[in-house]
Order: structure tokens, then sequence, then C-alpha cells
């Protein structure tokens, strides 16, 4: 593997640059590409691990005080309750933008059509007469969704969480996103007319780890109308320290994964438009400066084109500082593979939280991918499709997790419930297999709970 720097371009602003991983004449195995494929050497989570353990402590002991200390030192407000009041609520619904609400029903009823038919059927099998083993979806009883705040604005976030609990069946949301200076200590107020829009009224202003922290563990009050009762899943994405937050609340709360810092990689041959696949990987870095841009391809003269692309594009975008140092960084770069076969396992070694495919037969190359949060196929399914309105999620795992974890979806708000029905003949049937067995293990009181059934007038 070779990662060589670009040559600087003879322009006014210098190019920017766009790192090359040079992965050609080379066998390396699923290890060794992970290893090789561009990441982020910015801060990682045992870096942030402690900071968000102490936040989680702080918010347990101390409650709605420290939840009122932290939005002053992280946020820059004063707040005597985090809670979003419903008047607020209706009037960010009453001053939306039209435009914007249109927008916003649009990609909610898209949204809503896709989840409503994730639901997975109740299932009953018969094992035999009277032998009946069902699994029924239940919903959980409470959910809390996180939308983030920071260098962009995401109402979009709302409908991402939102909707699938609200397909799922979840009776009991509560929504947190940051408090805004700007706007009196409240969420910005398009969060806000998103979450009534979808008839969420209860929100609160309440950022980073501690929202995370404030979910798992609840936040008592004298009055109980003041609480903040704990829920049974946290869903939502965030920087490292919402995901850390997360990953150290996972176990006492449900999460959906651990979605950081967004990234996109594009799986491109000779035959890619440059200036899409440019255009692509610059709105990715626009959300954020550690944001991750990588293009995986076969050819030299489409990665020449797309690095020319990405100085002129980036120059004329309206966050172009953000793009140049998001671009410019460690986790972000080309990948240059021998051929498509090795491109499809560079792919699935990177688990890119989007992986847009750009080659020739895409639907065919996308259909042999296995790790990705999301998979946008061809020149007309890019990424700000699904990040809005393709009616799919965009709430997905970073950082190589998609090879273990999904997007959010209706399932993550459901459990399944194993049902057991056996008549007295049908468990006489497999009681000396059940016997068995127990004396197998050692565990001879297991056979004993069955045969104590058929003794006497059992």
């Amino acid at each position: 593997m070779t990662i060589s720097p670009d040559s600087p371009a003879q322009t006014a602003t210098p190019a920017i640059s766009y790192r090359t991983v040079d992965l050609r004449g080379q066998r390396l195995s699923l290890a060794g590409l992970r290893a090789a494929v561009p990441r982020a050497r910015h801060q990682t989570m045992a870096d942030a691990e402690q900071k968000v353990a102490d936040i989680i402590t702080a918010v347990r002991s101390r409650g709605f005080a420290a939840l009122s200390d932290l939005a002053r030192t992280f946020d820059g407000v004063e707040q005597e309750h985090p809670r979003v009041p419903a008047a607020a609520l209706r009037a960010a619904l009453e001053n939306l933008d039209p435009a914007v609400r249109a927008a916003l029903e649009e990609s909610i009823s898209r949204a809503r059509r896709f989840a409503d038919r994730q639901r997975p059927a109740n299932i009953d099998v018969e094992l035999g007469e009277g032998a009946v083993v069902s699994q029924n979806w239940v919903p959980v009883g409470r959910v809390g969704l996180y939308v983030p705040g920071g260098l962009a604005v995401y109402p979009s976030s709302v409908i991402m969480n939102v909707v699938p609990a609200l397909a799922a069946g979840v009776a009991s949301i509560a929504l947190a996103s940051p408090p805004q200076k700007d706007f009196g200590g409240l969420p910005h107020p398009t969060i806000l007319a998103a979450a009534a829009l979808l008839g969420i009224d209860e929100v609160y202003a309440i950022g980073g780890a501690q929202a995370i922290a404030a979910f798992a563990y609840g936040v008592p009050a004298e009055d109980p109308d003041a609480a903040l009762d704990p829920v049974d899943v946290v869903t939502g994405p965030g920087n490292i320290f919402v995901a850390t937050a997360k990953r150290l609340v996972k176990g006492v709360v449900g999460i959906d994964s651990e979605a950081g810092t967004t990234e996109i990689a594009i799986l491109a041959d000779g035959s890619a438009r440059p200036s899409l696949v440019a255009a692509d990987l610059i709105s990715q870095a626009e959300h954020d400066p550690k944001a991750a841009s990588v293009l995986i391809t076969d050819s030299e003269d489409l990665a020449a084109a797309v690095r020319a692309e990405l100085d002129v594009q980036a120059g004329s975008t309206k966050h172009a500082g953000r793009v140049r140092e998001a671009l410019s960084g460690p986790q972000s770069g080309v990948v240059l593979v021998d051929d498509l076969e090795q491109g499809i396992a560079a792919c699935d070694a990177y688990a890119a939280e989007h992986l847009e495919i750009m080659t020739a037969d895409a639907p065919a190359v996308a259909a042999r991918i296995r790790n990705a949060g999301a998979i946008f196929v061809g020149d007309y399914s890019p990424v700000s499709l699904g990040d809005y309105c393709a009616g799919s999620n965009h709430v997905l795992p970073t950082s190589g997790t998609a090879a273990f974890s999904s997007g959010l979806n209706v399932t993550t708000f459901l459990r399944a419930i194993q049902v057991v029905n056996y008549s007295k003949p049908a468990l006489e049937r497999v009681s000396g297999h059940i016997v068995s067995l127990a004396g197998a293990e050692d565990l001879p009181a297991h056979g004993e709970a069955v045969t104590a059934r058929f003794a006497g007038n059992g």
C-alpha cells in the first residue's frame, strides 16, 4: 500500500489535499483492507469516554441542576427546565416557511409508506398436535429520540427518528435537541415545527451526551409532571460524544447504532461522471470538518478528474472552509484498486454509512455489497435523496459498524416475544427427550419438572 500527497494546483487557493491510498497489485486480507482504507485519526471514543462518563454521572446524581450547568457550559444558555413549552411548538409550526412545510410533509409521507411496510408479521408454528410456538412483535413502551444541532439544522432527523417509532406503535415518544442561544435557549424552530407536525409534544432542549444520559436514566422531580421519565430505547445520530454516550448506556437501554460523524464512500469506474462524484463527496463533507468522503475506483483518469472537480466545486460552495477541511483530512481520500472485485472487497472492509455505486450495471454491483448502512444505486440516487425524500432512513451506522449493525427502522422499536403453548399430550410426546437432555446437562430437576406433570393425577 502506498499513500501519497497530491501535487498542489497552481491556483490562488491551495488545492485540496485529497490523499491517495493505492491498493493495486496487493492481495490484502480483510484485516489488511480495514487497516488500509481511510479512517479518521481524530479523537476516538476511548479519548471521549471519560468526559462522557463524567457527564453521565453528573446527570444521574444532580438531575436538572446538572443539565442546567451543562447547558450553560456547552450551549451558552441559562435554563430553568429543559422541557419545551407547548406554545413554542405551536408557534414554530405556525411560523414555518410554507415551502419547508411542504417539503417536510412530502418527506413524512414517503417515510411513512416505507416504514409501514417494515413491520414483521407475527407467526404461529404448529410443531405437532397441541404444540404451538409463536413469535409476536411488540413495541417498546417509551423511546428517546435525539436530533443533533451544531453546524447545521436537522428537521429531517426528526422525521427519521419519529416516523419508524410511530409505525412500530410506540406509545410514549420524547425528543431532545440542543438548546440554541439565538432562539432563547430552545432548539431551532424548524426542529420544533417538525416535531409539532408529527404530533410530538414532549420535546427537551438538551444536547449531547447529557441528553442520552437523561433519556437512559430519567431525571426525577418533586413535581411528577416536571420529571423526565426514563426510556427503553435511545436513537438518533450525533457527534463522537453522543455516540460514546450511547455505547456507555447500552444495556441500560437499547440503542439503534453508534451513529457518529457522517461518511460517504463511492464505488466508481471509468464510466462515472466526475462532476457528479465530486458533488456527492462534497455534499457529505459540508456536514462537518471531520466528515469522511472516500472514492474507491480502478480508474486513475476518473480519480484525477474528480480531484480537479473537487477544487472547482468546493471553491464555490457556501461552506467551502468546512468542505476543504473534511476532504483534506485523514478520513477522506481516493482508494485505487485493481478492478471491480477488489473495489467491492474494499467497500465491504470500509462498511460505509452511505455507499454510492456509480459503475456499469450498478444494480448488479450493489447486490454484491454486504456491508453498508444504505446503498445508493446509479447517477440518480444520490445520498442527498436519502437524506430527505427517498423514503429510506438516514440514521445509519458509521465508522465501520455497518458490518454488524443496521440503520434505524421499525424493528429498532420492536421486541420479538416467543410464546410457547403445549397441551398435555404434546408435552408427554417429548418428555422423554427432555429427561434425557436434562440428565446429559446434569440438571435432573429440569426433567423432574416435566415428569411431575404425569405422576399420579398430574
